[in-house]
Order: structure tokens, then C-alpha cells, then sequence
């Protein structure tokens, strides 16, 4: 055989081939390969020979003798052994890339949601935190509108917002609904006085704040009914401006809870003056896969149940 052959580039034929080789070696020989291989004693032989000529080397003795390994045999199955753990190597560290969360996960939130009692967010991140110790997460707390443009452009994987008019390109899927009450501080004239006490136009009199930012019809039809006097950009702008005793304002009750708890504020009629905003979960359509997204989501989904 000619021993000045040499092997090119490596096949998926000569893998094949190697494969057979190597298990030939591991049964003692053709016949007791034969049904390992599935294959007949003489397409083992034809394969054998193919490997032999691809290699430019004879591997084996096969005969009456019984079948033995030639030296340069020996160093074929050693080279073999090599390449396929090798293979089997590369194929396990890819399947494991599919499974370990790597990246960042950018999302945006509106403000002041750490204080809702259900915390399915934050017990998002955590899990996600916990599964992919290497993942980095950035948060930026913006306006709706911010974050719902920074998605489309693909500056954020994912936001938080209130459902107001949803934009076509992107998706948005039910988070909880916020329930929002009309507030008055400590000092207010309003403070003191029982709910059967405060009449529609106690209340159409009052200086109001009026929040400067988007909201569903529900909730603008009660700002509708205060007098605005003030305007805040976010929630916290809110809330400072009530907690001044001079303005009236409606605020999300579990963003107010620790204020009413000290005293600092109360609810106006919290029966008749009230407004739900459905928060929501937004990601951009046709989005590229991101693992690290799907988990998030994932878990913000069993954190429902």
C-alpha cells in the first residue's frame, strides 16, 4: 500500500469510517461486529478497505490468523479515539450553550412599582439572577413612552408599562392591574373629614395634581373631575405635591401604603373615587431568539400561578 499517501481535509465519510473502525476493533473483529454495525461481515470488509484507502494504510490482519491490528493500526485507533471524544466533546459544550443563560437582559420599568404587593418582577429576576448567575441585568426606570420607543428600537429586550394606546410593533401581555385612589396629605382641609362629609364639588374645588403623563380613558375620566392646579411628571412628583397637605391627587395604593400607614395621607371616598390601570409586559414583534429574555419571561409567567 502506498505509505506516501496522505489524508486531506477530513470528511463526514471518513468519520463514518472511523467509526465503524473503531468499533470493529472493540468486538475482536468483522463477524462480531457484524451485529453491532447492523451491517453484513463483507460491507464491513468493503468499508475497511474504503478507510484503508482514504488513510493510504493497512490497519488490520484479517484472515485464517484471525483478525489483529497492524502498528500503524494501533496508531489509527489512538488518532480515532482522539477525534471522536473530541467531536462528542464539542457536541456537549454546544448543547450546553443552549441551556446556560449568558448576556444582558436591559429592561425598562416605570417608576415606583417596587412596592406593589405582587412582586412578580422582582421574583422574575431573582430567578432569572439564580439560573444565570452570569447574566448582567440593567434596569432604567423612564416614562411609558421612553421605554415602549426604546424597545422598538431594540435598545431595551423588554418594559413594564401601563396599557394606554398600544404601538403595532410591539407586543404586550397582561401583568396585573394597578388600582389607584384619590389622596389628600396631613394639613389638607380635606384631611380630617369623614367620607359622608366630602361632597363632588368638596372635591371639584380642591387644588389638584394632574399627572403629565399618558393614561387609559378610565383613569383620565377621574383626573377629569379634579381641578388641576399642578402637574407632575411621574408618580413620585405626585406624591410629593400631596404630601405638602395642599393638593389632592390620585396615587397607586400600594405606592401610598407606607404614608397612610404613618399618617401622612388617606383615601377621599376610596369607593366611589378609584381607577384600575392594566400594566403590561412589552417586547418588540419578530424579535430575534434571546434566551435570556425567554427565561425572564419564562418565570414572570410561573410567577403568576
Amino acid at each position: 500500500m502506498n505509505k506516501k499517501a496522505s489524508l486531506g481535509q477530513v470528511s463526514d465519510f471518513d468519520i463514518r469510517l472511523l467509526r465503524l473502525f473503531k468499533t470493529v476493533v472493540e468486538c475482536g473483529g468483522f463477524s462480531a461486529a457484524e451485529s453491532v454495525l447492523g451491517i453484513s461481515r463483507s460491507a464491513i470488509s468493503l468499508h475497511m478497505g474504503d478507510l484503508e484507502k482514504r488513510l493510504g494504510i493497512r490497519l488490520c490482519q484479517r484472515g485464517r490468523a484471525g483478525f489483529a491490528l497492524t502498528d500503524e493500526g494501533r496508531e489509527v485507533l489512538h488518532a480515532s479515539q482522539s477525534l471522536l471524544a473530541a467531536i462528542e466533546g464539542f457536541r456537549s459544550q454546544v448543547n450546553q450553550l443552549h441551556q446556560q443563560l449568558r448576556g444582558e437582559l436591559n429592561i425598562g420599568i416605570v417608576n415606583n412599582l417596587v412596592t406593589q404587593s405582587r412582586m412578580r418582577i422582582t421574583q422574575a429576576l431573582r430567578a432569572l439572577s439564580e439560573q444565570g448567575p452570569g447574566v448582567r441585568i440593567n434596569i432604567g426606570m423612564m416614562t411609558p413612552s421612553d421605554i415602549e420607543l426604546k424597545v422598538l428600537d431594540g435598545q431595551l429586550h423588554v418594559g413594564v408599562v401601563p396599557l394606554v394606546s398600544p404601538l403595532a410593533g410591539l407586543d404586550y401581555i397582561p401583568l396585573y392591574d394597578e388600582h389607584s385612589l384619590l389622596y389628600c396629605g396631613l394639613g389638607h382641609p380635606l384631611f380630617e373629614r369623614t367620607d359622608a362629609d366630602i361632597s363632588d364639588a368638596d372635591i371639584a374645588a380642591a387644588p389638584a395634581v394632574i399627572p403629565g403623563f399618558r393614561l387609559p380613558p378610565e383613569a383620565q375620566q377621574c383626573q377629569q373631575q379634579l381641578s388641576g392646579s399642578a402637574t407632575a411628571s411621574d408618580r413620585e412628583g405626585i406624591a410629593f405635591l400631596i404630601l405638602t397637605g395642599r393638593y389632592i391627587g390620585y396615587l397607586p395604593d400600594h405606592f401610598a401604603a407606607s404614608w397612610v400607614a404613618q399618617g401622612k395621607l388617606r383615601a377621599i371616598r376610596p369607593q366611589q373615587l378609584h381607577y384600575q390601570v392594566p400594566l403590561t409586559v412589552v417586547t418588540r414583534k419578530g424579535r430575534r431568539p434571546n434566551l435570556v429574555l425567554e427565561k425572564f419571561l419564562d418565570e414572570l409567567a410561573v410567577s403568576s400561578d
